[in-house]
């Protein structure tokens, strides 16, 4: 019983926070004038490196689904810290809010400088616009998918 909440829980925040952080992604792209399917070129550019923008759609639904790979992890990670650390589910909207903000910056300094995708200049436009995503489609939902289903 206890592997099939476990189970359900990271299902539902993965697949919740990735669909949102995705959209939110495609959204801020679409306002600024971009197409999507470079932004998932992008994602892919982290594992097979430049060749990802010549791959058409192939390289996009790789990115996709490595999207989802890295939101699975993120609900996987705070699913197995909320067991140890009972103030995650105590707290989950404080905690889901820190953790969305935990999850941007892990990604910016962390997986994409080991990656192969390439870094971009700072912006502080951009940042603000990226942690706000992070905090409500990823943190938030995580925690709260997390806490429902734990």
């Amino acid at each position: 019983m206890a592997n099939s909440k476990a189970l359900s829980a990271i299902t539902w925040a993965g697949m919740l926070s990735g669909t949102l952080d995705i959209t939110a992604a495609v959204v801020v792209y679409v306002h600024f004038g971009m197409h999507p399917i470079p932004l998932l070129q992008g994602i892919a550019k982290g594992l097979i490196g430049p060749r990802a923008c010549q791959g058409g759609w192939p390289t996009a639904l790789l990115g996709l689904a490595l999207h989802f790979v890295i939101a699975f992890g993120a609900a996987t990670a705070y699913f197995l810290a909320s067991r140890k650390l009972c103030f995650l589910m105590k707290h989950g909207f404080a905690c889901g809010v820190l953790y969305g903000i935990a999850v941007y910056f892990f990604m910016r300094r962390i997986v994409i400088p080991l990656s192969l995708a390439p870094l971009y200049p700072f912006s502080w436009e951009m940042m603000g616009i990226g942690v706000l995503i992070h905090i409500v489609c990823v943190g938030l939902p995580i925690a709260g998918m997390v806490r429902w289903q734990g």
